[in-house]
């Protein structure tokens, strides 16, 4: 058998046990990966039938990253943020409904007179917890926006010249109504940017829609949820997926992938190096939610739409085409031209690719 980087060029690119030997295969990998399988599971008791959706989101949160669901109401997002935080021993949800008069203050938090001790102090606002639901975050002015994004670049936010630490973890997921627009305000790109992901949960298949009416018919499942990990867990996982094995190869081809958003005809601002650093990332959490030690193409293949598309800026042709046919379709497009620029590792189109030759 050969090493990882030559068995990674087969044209198969299958699992291979020479990944077993490198980092990740041991101790902490193997409790990162008992954590996120209770994790996931705790969450699939109250949300049903979206694992492929929660996993994104959980991707999110071991990576340190937010979230933006572009959804429609009633599709589980307060659900799954309720159902994240109650996994988590100790941790605590906040929602914040966003209108064009919420103010940054009714989100950070302010100074109050405090007249017995005579002195100004800080009331901490719904931003200062662990899973915060932003919901309709574009029914937000621009104002309230930026006090939004220092806490997701940064951790903290600051009031009156003061910096003030954001709760560990932290993770803001953000709702956008995608068939309202009137009374909105467009996220900037450098916002769009700050988010890890961008997914949907969208509605619920016909037999997990049933189970929902007969579950709630008397009480919530949430009020039954009980956690199954710590913070410290949360840490744990974060250790693992550090431990998760990316070939040079793969590394390679994941920056090529990158940069190959910048190159089509369709695009005005491809991803940026954030992008970059945004899909590894992620592919390494991705792969421990998946059981493995290591990435193999298709997770990269996966996480290419959610993680790189919500960081391109597109010409106002391909915006245009899009909406007149199938924004779906559109973005399938974009990912197959840029999969031809950049071929997967062990394609036939890849120049590295060496077609075994006959006996």
């Amino acid at each position: 058998m050969g090493t990882p980087a030559q068995d990674l060029r087969a044209a198969s690119i299958s699992p291979v046990e020479a990944v077993a030997d490198q980092p990740g295969s041991g101790e902490r990998f193997a409790l990162a990966k008992e954590i996120a399988s209770r994790f996931v599971g705790n969450i699939e008791s109250v949300v049903y039938g979206k694992r492929e959706e929660v996993e994104l989101v959980l991707t999110a949160l071991v990576c340190g990253g937010h979230v933006l669901l572009e959804d429609v109401p009633g599709t589980a997002k307060t659900v799954l943020a309720r159902a994240i935080a109650g996994t988590i021993d100790g941790a605590q949800p906040s929602r914040i409904q966003c209108t064009p008069d919420l103010q940054p203050t009714d989100v950070t938090g302010l100074s109050i007179f405090n007249q017995r001790s005579r002195d100004f102090e800080f009331r901490p606002g719904p931003i200062f917890a662990n899973v915060v639901l932003v919901d309709e975050i574009n029914r937000a002015t621009p104002k309230t926006q930026s006090a939004l994004l220092e806490a997701m670049a940064e951790f903290q936010v600051t009031v009156d010249g003061i910096t003030h630490d954001l709760p560990t973890p932290f993770l803001l997921i953000a709702t956008e109504n995608p068939i309202e627009y009137e009374g909105t305000f467009p996220l900037p790109e450098a916002q769009l940017d700050r988010f890890f992901l961008r997914t949907a949960l969208g509605y619920p298949g016909l037999d997990d829609e049933l189970r929902i009416l007969e579950e709630q018919r008397f009480a919530h499942p949430l009020g039954a949820l009980q956690p199954v990990v710590g913070l410290a867990d949360i840490d744990a996982l974060r250790e693992g997926a550090r431990e998760v094995y990316v070939d040079e190869v793969i590394h390679r081809w994941l920056v090529e992938l990158v940069r190959a958003t910048r190159e089509q005809e369709s695009v005005v601002i491809g991803s940026s190096v954030r992008g970059s650093l945004a899909l590894e990332r992620a592919a390494r959490a991705w792969a421990l939610l998946h059981g493995r030690s290591f990435v193999i193409p298709d997770d990269i293949e996966r996480l290419f739409v959610p993680v790189l598309v919500h960081r391109v800026v597109f010409t106002p042709t391909f915006v245009a085409r899009a909406r007149a046919s199938s924004w779906e379709q559109a973005i399938a497009e974009f990912r197959a031209a840029c999969l031809e620029r950049a071929p997967r590792p062990g394609s036939e189109e890849d120049p590295i690719f060496e077609r075994p030759q006959p006996a």
